[in-house]
């Protein structure tokens, strides 16, 4: 064996060396789940939390039902997540294949006529008495790469968790659409409960300012006490055209979350029809790295970053190719399928190991391996966020019920003090600012009463949909 033989020889073993130096880092990729939810009041088993029950079955509200049904059927955002599905099934279809041989048919005919004054066109004159050359061929070429490193199979890994990526993504988008076309429902009764508290305070403070005309007019009350209550009358009458906008513009909002038109909404339910739950369960938080499809799309992200930087690593090393040609050949036409003369067939292998792009390679593995490190990080954050979320709304729950006892014992007194204010001003034992003092007094009450029942439903959806509910 001459030299420069064992310096190819060298020069291979090395590349192949370097190649396989490169490894994997061991990431902990453990998501920080605590054994309990902070604010909840026991702990429950995995099989208790309220993320198993079907959105249908949550929300019984028929005109919600349809509602969120539209919303699912129609929703933009939800189908476009749809259509990225297609796009990340058609390219795991195409990881897939990437086992299979590239098949190539190729057919040609050509002719050359080369100068009669050169050595070919001499030649071709004294051997074959012609002064062109013809050439007709048709080969089928095969070239196929061994998955020696895993590369296809890491591309495949990679595709597949992209897939399940945009699964996920789909039943993450359906969550929020639930989510959003419940609280929409919601703040709409609250609406409507809050312009019939206006209106009946507005037709209170009406009677209340006849009464005080009546005693302008006989010279009991000065034109003072009468322009008060009519101000007052007037500020209560501007509420009722600003819920009417509110209730509109919410209607609005829920046909196109729905994916429909701007149109009315007829709701057959008023904010006193909902109920709250008595005791809602959680279940176990490790319940969210299998419930919450934003988490499980983050630990799929992990998954795809993985077999990334597998490929990444793959690609530095020696890759073993096998192709084959066959066909048929022949300098007339008349000869091209005289079988099997015209048969030609060839087989050949070769290894390729990357050696001046081995820098560029290299960049590629330490970026997909860092990509790896950050997705990594994402996913934990995407538990902690979780977590968190729920933790938000079982206190919001606990502490809405306390301030709606509260609320409701002062609007029982206020409305108590308003009957007694009206009996005390007929019989002219109370002046008509007690009166109107009392009208604001508890139509503000029942205001923020109306306000907390829907803080109250929102806080109950948000702990449904951060439970990983809804899809």
């Amino acid at each position: 064996m001459n030299s420069k033989s064992n310096l190819l020889i060298i020069l291979v073993l090395q590349a192949f060396f370097f190649a396989c130096k490169t490894t994997d880092k061991a990431i902990q990729t453990e998501a920080p789940v605590p054994a309990n939810f902070r604010n909840a009041e026991v702990l429950s088993d995995d099989s208790t939390s309220i993320a198993f029950i079907p959105w249908r079955d949550f929300f019984n509200d028929v005109t919600l039902q349809t509602l969120i049904d539209t919303a699912i059927a129609h929703n933009m955002d939800l189908q476009l997540a749809i259509k990225n599905i297609d796009a990340a099934q058609a390219t795991l279809k195409q990881a897939k294949a990437g086992y299979i041989p590239n098949v190539n048919l190729q057919v040609g005919a050509n002719s050359t006529n080369p100068s009669n004054n050169s050595l070919n066109g001499v030649s071709l004159n004294q051997f074959l008495k012609t002064n062109h050359i013809e050439d007709y061929n048709a080969t089928l070429a095969l070239s196929w790469e061994a998955d020696i490193w895993g590369k296809i199979k890491n591309q495949k890994a990679e595709a597949l968790a992209s897939y399940l990526q945009t699964e996920e993504a789909k039943k993450a988008v359906q969550t929020q659409i639930v989510s959003y076309v419940a609280q929409g429902y919601y703040n709409l009764l609250m609406l409507q409960e809050q312009l019939k508290i206006a209106r009946q305070n507005l037709a209170l403070n009406d009677s209340t300012l006849n009464i005080i005309k009546q005693q302008y007019d006989v010279g009991e009350i000065t034109l003072l006490g009468l322009e008060q209550a009519e101000a007052q009358r007037l500020a209560a009458a501007s509420l009722i055209p600003d819920f009417e906008q509110q209730i509109n513009i919410q209607e609005n909002a829920l046909s196109i979350l729905s994916g429909k038109l701007p149109e009315g909404i007829a709701t057959q339910s008023t904010l006193d029809d909902i109920r709250i739950p008595e005791k809602i369960n959680t279940g176990v938080p490790s319940l969210l790295l299998s419930r919450r499809p934003d988490v499980k799309q983050a630990e799929l992200a992990v998954m795809a970053a993985r077999a990334n930087q597998r490929y990444a690593r793959a690609s530095m090393y020696p890759s073993l190719t096998i192709s084959a040609q066959a066909g048929v050949n022949s300098f007339k036409a008349s000869n091209w399928f005289n079988i099997p003369a015209s048969v030609f067939g060839t087989v050949a292998g070769g290894i390729a190991q990357p050696i001046l792009q081995r820098r560029q390679l290299k960049t590629n593995y330490e970026l997909a391996a860092i990509n790896h490190e950050k997705s990594v990080i994402q996913f934990r954050q995407s538990v902690i966020t979780a977590v968190g979320e729920v933790s938000d709304a079982l206190i919001a729950l606990n502490k809405l019920q306390e301030k709606q006892s509260i609320a409701l014992n002062r609007t029982n007194k206020l409305q108590s003090a308003i009957h007694n204010a009206d009996l005390l001003f007929n019989t002219g034992m109370a002046n008509y600012l007690e009166v109107i003092t009392a009208q604001s007094n508890v139509l503000q009450s029942e205001l923020e009463l109306a306000q907390i029942k829907k803080a109250q439903l929102v806080a109950m959806v948000e702990l449904y949909r951060s439970l990983g509910g809804g899809w």
